[in-house]
Protein backbone atom coordinates (compact mmCIF):
# COMPACT_ATOMS: atom_id res chain seq x y z
CA UNK A 1 0.00 0.00 0.00
CA UNK A 2 1.20 3.44 -0.81
CA UNK A 3 2.66 5.30 2.14
CA UNK A 4 0.53 8.10 3.41
CA UNK A 5 1.73 11.56 2.52
CA UNK A 6 3.16 13.15 5.64
CA UNK A 7 2.24 16.78 6.07
CA UNK A 8 5.21 19.02 6.52
CA UNK A 9 4.97 21.32 9.50
CA UNK A 10 4.04 24.75 8.30
CA UNK A 11 6.71 27.18 9.40
CA UNK A 12 5.72 30.29 11.29
CA UNK A 13 7.31 32.93 9.11
CA UNK A 14 7.67 36.66 9.31
CA UNK A 15 5.20 38.31 7.00
CA UNK A 16 7.76 40.85 5.78
CA UNK A 17 10.28 38.16 4.88
CA UNK A 18 7.77 36.17 2.86
CA UNK A 19 6.60 39.29 1.02
CA UNK A 20 10.20 40.16 0.14
CA UNK A 21 10.50 36.73 -1.44
CA UNK A 22 7.25 37.30 -3.33
CA UNK A 23 8.72 40.55 -4.66
CA UNK A 24 11.82 38.64 -5.80
CA UNK A 25 9.53 36.24 -7.65
CA UNK A 26 7.65 39.14 -9.23
CA UNK A 27 10.81 40.85 -10.45
CA UNK A 28 12.18 37.58 -11.86
CA UNK A 29 9.01 36.17 -13.40
CA UNK A 30 9.44 36.63 -17.13
CA UNK A 31 7.95 34.49 -19.86
CA UNK A 32 4.34 33.84 -18.85
CA UNK A 33 2.70 31.49 -16.33
CA UNK A 34 4.57 28.39 -17.48
CA UNK A 35 7.99 29.83 -16.63
CA UNK A 36 6.70 31.54 -13.45
CA UNK A 37 6.52 28.13 -11.81
CA UNK A 38 10.27 27.81 -12.33
CA UNK A 39 10.81 31.04 -10.39
CA UNK A 40 8.53 29.76 -7.61
CA UNK A 41 10.47 26.49 -7.39
CA UNK A 42 13.77 28.31 -7.20
CA UNK A 43 12.80 30.98 -4.67
CA UNK A 44 10.00 29.50 -2.55
CA UNK A 45 10.94 25.82 -2.57
CA UNK A 46 14.69 25.49 -3.11
CA UNK A 47 15.95 28.61 -1.34
CA UNK A 48 13.36 29.29 1.36
CA UNK A 49 11.68 25.88 1.81
CA UNK A 50 8.28 27.40 2.46
CA UNK A 51 6.79 24.26 0.94
CA UNK A 52 7.86 21.15 -0.96
CA UNK A 53 7.76 20.50 -4.69
CA UNK A 54 4.81 18.15 -4.16
CA UNK A 55 2.85 20.80 -2.27
CA UNK A 56 3.62 23.44 -4.89
CA UNK A 57 2.55 21.18 -7.74
CA UNK A 58 -0.70 20.38 -5.91
CA UNK A 59 -1.46 24.09 -5.66
CA UNK A 60 -0.55 24.60 -9.32
CA UNK A 61 -2.84 21.74 -10.38
CA UNK A 62 -5.67 23.13 -8.25
CA UNK A 63 -5.30 26.63 -9.71
CA UNK A 64 -5.02 25.31 -13.27
CA UNK A 65 -8.53 23.88 -12.86
CA UNK A 66 -9.87 27.31 -11.84
CA UNK A 67 -10.60 30.28 -14.09
CA UNK A 68 -8.27 33.25 -13.78
CA UNK A 69 -4.50 33.85 -13.70
CA UNK A 70 -3.07 30.47 -12.68
CA UNK A 71 0.41 31.62 -11.63
CA UNK A 72 -1.08 34.49 -9.60
CA UNK A 73 -3.55 32.15 -7.91
CA UNK A 74 -0.73 29.70 -7.18
CA UNK A 75 1.48 32.20 -5.36
CA UNK A 76 -1.57 33.67 -3.57
CA UNK A 77 -2.41 30.13 -2.42
CA UNK A 78 1.10 29.80 -1.00
CA UNK A 79 0.49 33.00 0.96
CA UNK A 80 -2.85 31.65 2.21
CA UNK A 81 -1.15 28.41 3.21
CA UNK A 82 1.48 30.32 5.18
CA UNK A 83 -0.69 32.65 7.25
CA UNK A 84 -4.23 32.91 5.98
CA UNK A 85 -6.27 35.35 3.89
CA UNK A 86 -4.54 38.58 4.94
CA UNK A 87 -1.12 37.37 3.82
CA UNK A 88 -2.74 35.99 0.66
CA UNK A 89 -4.13 39.45 -0.13
CA UNK A 90 -0.77 41.13 0.56
CA UNK A 91 0.89 38.49 -1.63
CA UNK A 92 -1.34 39.51 -4.52
CA UNK A 93 -0.46 43.17 -4.05
CA UNK A 94 3.30 42.59 -3.92
CA UNK A 95 3.20 40.13 -6.82
CA UNK A 96 1.06 42.21 -9.19
CA UNK A 97 1.40 45.85 -8.16
CA UNK A 98 4.87 46.61 -9.64
CA UNK A 99 3.92 45.64 -13.18
CA UNK A 100 0.40 47.11 -12.82
CA UNK A 101 1.99 50.48 -12.06
CA UNK A 102 4.33 50.15 -15.03
CA UNK A 103 1.50 49.21 -17.38
CA UNK A 104 -0.60 52.14 -16.10
CA UNK A 105 2.28 54.50 -16.88
CA UNK A 106 2.58 52.85 -20.28
CA UNK A 107 -1.02 53.80 -21.03
CA UNK A 108 0.08 57.46 -20.78
CA UNK A 109 3.16 57.04 -22.93
CA UNK A 110 2.34 54.24 -25.34
CA UNK A 111 3.45 56.20 -28.42
CA UNK A 112 6.81 57.07 -26.90
CA UNK A 113 7.29 53.50 -25.68
CA UNK A 114 6.36 52.09 -29.06
CA UNK A 115 8.83 54.36 -30.84
CA UNK A 116 11.71 54.22 -28.34
CA UNK A 117 10.86 51.22 -26.18
CA UNK A 118 12.72 48.00 -25.64
CA UNK A 119 13.88 46.63 -28.95
CA UNK A 120 13.80 43.02 -29.97
CA UNK A 121 17.57 42.97 -29.62
CA UNK A 122 17.49 44.03 -25.95
CA UNK A 123 15.00 41.25 -25.14
CA UNK A 124 16.64 38.61 -27.33
CA UNK A 125 17.93 36.54 -24.38
CA UNK A 126 14.84 36.79 -22.13
CA UNK A 127 13.02 33.96 -23.91
CA UNK A 128 15.90 31.46 -23.62
CA UNK A 129 16.34 32.42 -19.96
CA UNK A 130 12.63 31.71 -19.34
CA UNK A 131 13.12 28.31 -20.99
CA UNK A 132 15.91 27.64 -18.51
CA UNK A 133 13.63 28.45 -15.58
CA UNK A 134 10.92 26.07 -16.74
CA UNK A 135 13.40 23.27 -17.57
CA UNK A 136 14.83 23.60 -14.08
CA UNK A 137 11.34 23.36 -12.59
CA UNK A 138 10.38 20.44 -14.84
CA UNK A 139 13.43 18.42 -13.78
CA UNK A 140 12.94 19.03 -10.05
CA UNK A 141 9.21 18.40 -10.13
CA UNK A 142 9.43 15.44 -12.50
CA UNK A 143 11.75 13.65 -10.09
CA UNK A 144 9.17 14.08 -7.34
CA UNK A 145 5.94 13.19 -9.14
CA UNK A 146 7.11 10.19 -11.18
CA UNK A 147 7.48 7.25 -8.80
CA UNK A 148 6.10 4.19 -10.64
CA UNK A 149 4.79 2.95 -13.99
CA UNK A 150 1.38 4.60 -13.57
CA UNK A 151 2.73 8.06 -12.79
CA UNK A 152 5.29 7.76 -15.61
CA UNK A 153 2.51 6.86 -18.06
CA UNK A 154 0.37 9.79 -16.89
CA UNK A 155 3.35 12.14 -17.09
CA UNK A 156 4.09 11.12 -20.69
CA UNK A 157 0.44 11.00 -21.82
CA UNK A 158 -0.30 14.48 -20.48
CA UNK A 159 2.87 15.86 -22.09
CA UNK A 160 2.05 14.37 -25.50
CA UNK A 161 -1.62 15.40 -25.33
CA UNK A 162 -0.96 19.00 -24.40
CA UNK A 163 1.89 19.30 -26.89
CA UNK A 164 -0.51 18.66 -29.75
CA UNK A 165 -3.66 20.20 -28.19
CA UNK A 166 -3.01 23.64 -26.71
CA UNK A 167 -6.64 24.74 -26.27
CA UNK A 168 -7.37 26.03 -22.73
CA UNK A 169 -10.04 23.40 -22.00
CA UNK A 170 -7.54 20.54 -22.29
CA UNK A 171 -5.59 21.46 -19.14
CA UNK A 172 -8.33 20.95 -16.53
CA UNK A 173 -9.57 17.89 -18.47
CA UNK A 174 -6.24 16.04 -18.35
CA UNK A 175 -5.73 16.95 -14.69
CA UNK A 176 -9.11 15.52 -13.71
CA UNK A 177 -8.48 12.46 -15.90
CA UNK A 178 -5.17 11.86 -14.13
CA UNK A 179 -6.89 11.84 -10.75
CA UNK A 180 -9.59 9.43 -11.95
CA UNK A 181 -7.00 7.05 -13.40
CA UNK A 182 -5.06 7.01 -10.12
CA UNK A 183 -8.24 6.19 -8.17
CA UNK A 184 -9.18 3.42 -10.64
CA UNK A 185 -5.72 1.84 -10.47
CA UNK A 186 -5.32 2.12 -6.68
CA UNK A 187 -8.79 1.24 -5.43
CA UNK A 188 -8.88 0.57 -1.69
CA UNK A 189 -11.57 -0.24 0.81
CA UNK A 190 -12.64 2.73 2.87
CA UNK A 191 -10.79 5.28 0.80
CA UNK A 192 -13.85 7.54 0.75
CA UNK A 193 -14.55 8.93 4.20
CA UNK A 194 -16.10 12.08 5.57
CA UNK A 195 -14.04 15.01 6.75
CA UNK A 196 -15.30 18.12 8.52
CA UNK A 197 -15.60 21.07 6.13
CA UNK A 198 -16.52 24.66 6.83
CA UNK A 199 -16.64 26.38 3.44
CA UNK A 200 -16.34 30.19 3.66
CA UNK A 201 -19.49 30.83 1.64
CA UNK A 202 -19.14 34.59 2.01
CA UNK A 203 -16.51 34.62 -0.75
CA UNK A 204 -18.77 32.75 -3.15
CA UNK A 205 -21.49 35.28 -2.33
CA UNK A 206 -19.13 38.18 -3.02
CA UNK A 207 -17.88 36.56 -6.22
CA UNK A 208 -21.36 35.97 -7.63
CA UNK A 209 -22.83 39.19 -6.23
CA UNK A 210 -20.14 41.34 -7.85
CA UNK A 211 -20.60 39.52 -11.17
CA UNK A 212 -24.35 40.19 -11.20
CA UNK A 213 -24.02 43.74 -9.88
CA UNK A 214 -21.38 44.59 -12.49
CA UNK A 215 -23.54 43.29 -15.34
CA UNK A 216 -26.58 45.23 -14.12
CA UNK A 217 -24.59 48.42 -13.50
CA UNK A 218 -22.91 48.24 -16.92
CA UNK A 219 -26.25 47.82 -18.65
CA UNK A 220 -27.83 50.76 -16.80
CA UNK A 221 -24.97 53.24 -16.38
CA UNK A 222 -23.55 55.10 -19.34
CA UNK A 223 -20.12 55.29 -17.76
CA UNK A 224 -17.00 53.78 -19.29
CA UNK A 225 -15.32 53.01 -15.94
CA UNK A 226 -18.30 50.89 -14.88
CA UNK A 227 -18.33 49.15 -18.25
CA UNK A 228 -14.60 48.51 -18.10
CA UNK A 229 -14.83 47.01 -14.61
CA UNK A 230 -17.60 44.66 -15.78
CA UNK A 231 -15.59 43.61 -18.81
CA UNK A 232 -12.37 42.89 -16.92
CA UNK A 233 -14.18 41.21 -14.02
CA UNK A 234 -15.87 38.96 -16.60
CA UNK A 235 -12.51 38.14 -18.17
CA UNK A 236 -11.25 37.17 -14.73
CA UNK A 237 -13.95 34.55 -14.09
CA UNK A 238 -14.53 33.18 -17.59
CA UNK A 239 -11.00 32.67 -18.91
CA UNK A 240 -9.01 29.49 -18.29
CA UNK A 241 -5.35 29.26 -19.25
CA UNK A 242 -3.71 32.49 -18.09
CA UNK A 243 -2.59 35.64 -19.85
CA UNK A 244 -2.01 34.13 -23.27
CA UNK A 245 -5.71 33.28 -23.43
CA UNK A 246 -7.17 36.44 -21.91
CA UNK A 247 -5.27 38.84 -24.18
CA UNK A 248 -7.02 37.66 -27.39
CA UNK A 249 -10.37 37.93 -25.58
CA UNK A 250 -9.55 41.54 -24.65
CA UNK A 251 -8.50 42.31 -28.19
CA UNK A 252 -11.76 41.01 -29.62
CA UNK A 253 -13.98 43.08 -27.32
CA UNK A 254 -11.95 46.25 -26.69
CA UNK A 255 -10.62 46.68 -30.25
CA UNK A 256 -12.99 44.93 -32.65
CA UNK A 257 -16.34 45.27 -30.88
CA UNK A 258 -16.23 48.40 -28.71
CA UNK A 259 -13.43 50.30 -30.51
CA UNK A 260 -12.07 51.65 -27.23
CA UNK A 261 -8.49 51.44 -28.55
CA UNK A 262 -6.90 50.77 -31.91
CA UNK A 263 -5.20 47.52 -32.83
CA UNK A 264 -1.84 49.32 -33.06
CA UNK A 265 -2.22 50.71 -29.55
CA UNK A 266 -3.24 47.29 -28.27
CA UNK A 267 -0.24 45.57 -29.84
CA UNK A 268 2.15 48.23 -28.51
CA UNK A 269 1.04 47.46 -24.94
CA UNK A 270 1.07 43.72 -25.55
CA UNK A 271 4.62 43.92 -26.82
CA UNK A 272 5.65 45.88 -23.73
CA UNK A 273 4.09 43.45 -21.24
CA UNK A 274 6.05 40.63 -22.88
CA UNK A 275 9.26 42.34 -21.75
CA UNK A 276 8.16 43.07 -18.18
CA UNK A 277 8.22 40.73 -15.18
CA UNK A 278 5.12 39.66 -13.29
CA UNK A 279 1.68 38.39 -14.33
CA UNK A 280 0.50 38.97 -17.90
CA UNK A 281 -2.96 39.84 -16.56
CA UNK A 282 -1.39 43.21 -15.68
CA UNK A 283 -2.00 44.08 -19.33
CA UNK A 284 -5.50 44.98 -18.08
CA UNK A 285 -4.13 48.17 -16.49
CA UNK A 286 -2.75 49.34 -19.83
CA UNK A 287 -5.90 48.41 -21.75
CA UNK A 288 -8.18 50.01 -19.14
CA UNK A 289 -6.13 53.21 -19.07
CA UNK A 290 -6.03 53.46 -22.86
CA UNK A 291 -9.79 52.87 -23.08
CA UNK A 292 -10.48 55.75 -20.64
CA UNK A 293 -7.89 58.29 -21.80
CA UNK A 294 -10.32 60.60 -23.64
CA UNK A 295 -11.71 62.09 -20.40
CA UNK A 296 -8.46 63.30 -18.82
CA UNK A 297 -5.62 61.94 -16.74
CA UNK A 298 -7.64 61.23 -13.58
CA UNK A 299 -10.24 59.30 -15.55
CA UNK A 300 -7.47 57.42 -17.32
CA UNK A 301 -6.00 56.35 -13.98
CA UNK A 302 -9.47 55.19 -12.91
CA UNK A 303 -9.69 53.13 -16.08
CA UNK A 304 -6.36 51.46 -15.31
CA UNK A 305 -7.44 50.78 -11.71
CA UNK A 306 -10.77 49.35 -12.90
CA UNK A 307 -8.91 47.06 -15.28
CA UNK A 308 -6.36 45.89 -12.72
CA UNK A 309 -8.80 45.32 -9.86
CA UNK A 310 -11.48 43.88 -12.12
CA UNK A 311 -9.31 41.18 -13.67
CA UNK A 312 -7.55 40.00 -10.49
CA UNK A 313 -10.49 40.16 -8.05
CA UNK A 314 -12.42 37.05 -9.23
CA UNK A 315 -9.35 34.83 -8.95
CA UNK A 316 -8.61 36.16 -5.45
CA UNK A 317 -12.16 35.50 -4.24
CA UNK A 318 -12.08 32.00 -5.74
CA UNK A 319 -8.85 31.17 -3.89
CA UNK A 320 -10.28 32.52 -0.63
CA UNK A 321 -13.15 30.06 -1.01
CA UNK A 322 -11.44 27.09 -2.63
CA UNK A 323 -8.24 26.83 -0.59
CA UNK A 324 -9.86 26.26 2.85
CA UNK A 325 -12.16 23.66 1.28
CA UNK A 326 -9.24 22.04 -0.51
CA UNK A 327 -7.18 21.94 2.68
CA UNK A 328 -9.90 19.74 4.18
CA UNK A 329 -10.83 17.68 1.12
CA UNK A 330 -7.21 16.69 0.47
CA UNK A 331 -7.25 14.71 3.76
CA UNK A 332 -9.67 12.18 2.23
CA UNK A 333 -7.73 9.02 1.35
CA UNK A 334 -9.24 8.83 -2.16
CA UNK A 335 -8.20 12.41 -2.86
CA UNK A 336 -4.68 11.65 -1.65
CA UNK A 337 -4.59 8.76 -4.13
CA UNK A 338 -6.01 10.97 -6.89
CA UNK A 339 -3.33 13.58 -6.23
CA UNK A 340 -0.64 11.12 -7.31
CA UNK A 341 -2.22 11.10 -10.75
CA UNK A 342 -2.98 14.81 -10.79
CA UNK A 343 0.58 15.69 -9.81
CA UNK A 344 2.05 13.39 -12.45
CA UNK A 345 -0.14 15.02 -15.09
CA UNK A 346 0.83 18.49 -13.87
CA UNK A 347 4.48 17.49 -14.12
CA UNK A 348 3.87 16.53 -17.74
CA UNK A 349 2.24 19.90 -18.41
CA UNK A 350 5.29 21.70 -17.05
CA UNK A 351 7.69 19.51 -19.05
CA UNK A 352 5.89 20.13 -22.34
CA UNK A 353 5.77 23.86 -21.55
CA UNK A 354 9.56 23.81 -21.62
CA UNK A 355 9.45 22.32 -25.12
CA UNK A 356 6.86 24.82 -26.34
CA UNK A 357 8.78 27.77 -24.89
CA UNK A 358 12.02 26.48 -26.43
CA UNK A 359 10.36 26.30 -29.85
CA UNK A 360 9.02 29.83 -29.45
CA UNK A 361 12.48 31.11 -28.48
CA UNK A 362 14.06 29.40 -31.49
CA UNK A 363 16.11 26.20 -31.38
CA UNK A 364 19.50 27.74 -32.10
CA UNK A 365 22.86 27.09 -30.53
CA UNK A 366 22.74 30.45 -28.74
CA UNK A 367 19.26 30.02 -27.25
CA UNK A 368 19.95 26.44 -26.15
CA UNK A 369 23.25 27.53 -24.58
CA UNK A 370 21.53 30.34 -22.63
CA UNK A 371 18.78 28.00 -21.45
CA UNK A 372 21.39 25.43 -20.34
CA UNK A 373 23.44 28.11 -18.57
CA UNK A 374 20.30 29.29 -16.76
CA UNK A 375 19.56 25.75 -15.56
CA UNK A 376 23.14 25.34 -14.29
CA UNK A 377 23.09 28.70 -12.51
CA UNK A 378 19.78 27.88 -10.83
CA UNK A 379 20.95 24.41 -9.86
CA UNK A 380 24.41 25.19 -8.55
CA UNK A 381 24.38 28.81 -7.36
CA UNK A 382 22.27 31.05 -5.15
CA UNK A 383 22.05 33.97 -7.59
CA UNK A 384 18.60 35.63 -7.15
CA UNK A 385 16.24 35.61 -10.11
CA UNK A 386 16.17 39.43 -10.54
CA UNK A 387 19.98 39.48 -10.81
CA UNK A 388 19.85 36.78 -13.46
CA UNK A 389 17.17 38.70 -15.36
CA UNK A 390 19.15 41.96 -15.14
CA UNK A 391 22.25 40.21 -16.46
CA UNK A 392 20.20 38.80 -19.33
CA UNK A 393 18.89 42.26 -20.26
CA UNK A 394 22.37 43.77 -20.05
CA UNK A 395 23.68 41.02 -22.33
CA UNK A 396 20.86 41.88 -24.75
CA UNK A 397 21.94 45.53 -24.77
CA UNK A 398 25.59 44.63 -25.31
CA UNK A 399 24.97 42.18 -28.15
CA UNK A 400 21.99 43.89 -29.82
Amino acid sequence: MENEHIETERPRIRRSRFLRDVLVCSLGAYGGPESHIGVFVNQLVRKRRYLTEEELIELLALCTMLPGPSSTQTIVSVGYRMRGPMLAFLTLLVWALPVLVLMTLASFAYAWLDARGLSTGVLRFVGPMAVGFIVYAAVRIGRKVVSDAMTLALFLCSAVTTFFVRDPWVFPVVLIAGGLVAIAVNREAGMWHAVPLRPPWIYVGLFAGLAVAAIVAASLADDRIVQLFESFYRYGYLVFGGGQVVVPVMQSELVDVRHYITNEEFLAGYGLVQGLPGPMFSFAAYAGGMAARQAGHAYQILGAVAGGIGIFLPGLLLIFFVYPVWDGVRKIRAIRIALRGVNAVAGGLIAVSAVVLAQAAGLTVVTLAIAAATVLILGFTKIPAPVLVAATLIAGVVFS
